[in-house]
């Protein structure tokens, strides 16, 4: 597909903090819709959100960025496409969140998130879950279109072969937070069989001897992370879709996960993993030695997880409902 070249106007302009998940679905949306140009910026502009009109992008037609800086960053009269990738402001999550955290999302991001959301010429969410969450806590009534993130089926894809290996590796994928669950993996650890190993994509892990860390990666190099992984465990409270989920099943593997906000629109129980409740350490560790004991179970889970991935969560699905939604706003000027 043709590509617009870095010193033209973009026709549609994605201004996106980055480190973050959403923006590699963003940047899969550069890469195939021509026109549309990721204009990544410092998350730390966000801790004086008045400054933030500075990076508004000049001459694009349409905007598409996260809803909860939106409204700053675009342009009066421009076209916006405000996406929900999570939703973290309801009463549920101050449990998982610093108090610093909890005044935030409940004083000046919660307001900026419902004026990108009034702003909006569209909104969407990557999920049931989170369109349902965003209508019931912050009471937003207008339409929202559920667009679910999609991954690349064959950069994601099964290696040759698993079999053959000494050790069952159990992949945590994800920033070493409350929110995903790292504060369990302990616990999880001292009750996992001999010859079962966690590892983290990260330089902060429990002390543990069974859990090993790997320094981050960049999104290049996780295919060949889940090439090497037996399962991957999401230990998570909130996910708006999550992209290691769908990473890991587009790859073959079984997957252990909280049964908590979207998961069940991703993982089915007993078919793609396991669904374990919030918290529940001694559950998520039978699950884990259970399938490690299991290399046939493994495998048949991995075969129905890369179905459902190509049947329902490809990147070509989730890129045709973006250019189409773009195509219709385009055809309303």
């Amino acid at each position: 597909m043709p590509h617009a070249t870095p010193t033209d106007p973009p026709a549609i302009a994605s201004p996106m903090p980055t480190g973050s998940g959403a923006i590699v679905v963003h940047r899969r949306l550069e890469r195939y819709i021509p026109g549309y140009r990721v204009e990544p910026y410092d998350p730390r502009w966000s801790m004086f959100p008045p400054a933030m009109r500075r990076l508004r992008p000049t001459a694009a037609r349409l905007v598409h960025t996260a809803v909860d800086h939106a409204a700053l960053l675009t342009p009066p009269g421009v076209p916006l496409v405000a996406t929900f990738h999570n939703y973290m402001l309801d009463p549920f999550m101050r449990g998982y969140s610093t108090m610093a955290q909890r005044l935030h999302y409940a004083t000046d991001l919660r307001w900026l998130t419902r004026q990108g959301a009034r702003r909006a010429t569209v909104v969407t969410a990557v999920s049931d879950f989170t369109a349902e969450l965003v209508r019931s806590d912050l009471g937003f009534r207008d339409e929202i279109r559920v667009i679910p993130n999609g991954v690349d089926p064959v950069l994601f894809a099964p290696p040759p072969s698993r079999e053959g290996r000494e050790h069952v590796a159990v992949w945590v994928v994800g920033n070493p937070t409350r929110r995903k669950g790292h504060h369990w993996l302990g616990a999880i650890a001292e009750r996992l069989a001999p010859g079962v190993t966690i590892w983290c994509t990260s330089d902060s892990v429990p002390p543990h001897p069974r859990i090993r860390a790997a320094a981050p990666r960049p999104h290049a190099e996780m295919p060949a992370l889940y090439g090497s992984a037996d399962i991957v465990l999401l230990p998570g409270v909130r996910e708006g879709l999550c992209l290691a989920a769908l990473e890991a099943m587009a790859s073959g593997l079984p997957v252990v996960a909280s049964d908590c906000s979207s998961m069940p629109e991703l993982v089915v129980e007993g078919q793609g993993g396991h669904l374990c409740p919030i918290g529940d350490t001694r559950s998520f560790a039978q699950r884990i030695n259970a399938l490690a004991a299991a290399p046939s179970d493994r495998e048949r889970m991995g075969r129905f997880n890369r179905a459902r991935v190509l049947a329902g969560f490809t990147e070509d699905r989730m890129v045709t409902a973006y250019r189409a939604l773009f195509a219709e706003i385009a055809g309303r000027s």
